[in-house]
């Protein structure tokens, strides 16, 4: 029996599967380099978490409660 032969469909889909990932690893590639840029200057805010979270967080509850 032959081969069968991959349709253009499957073949296109593959190749944009191959090309998302190849983004996704360039741009996860980028962001660690920015990571380790701004890890090299001095931190600004120690706090521990993202300012105006606290807020955030406050609201998210007020808005729960009525």
């Amino acid at each position: 029996m032959a081969k069968k032969q991959q349709t253009h469909a499957k073949r296109a889909r593959e190749l944009a599967v191959k090309e998302r990932r190849e983004r996704k690893r360039a741009k996860k590639a980028e962001a660690a380099d920015r990571r380790a840029a701004v890890g090299n200057a001095p931190e600004v805010d120690s706090g521990g978490s993202a300012p105006g979270a606290e807020k955030q967080a406050e609201s998210a509850i007020a808005e729960w409660v009525r």
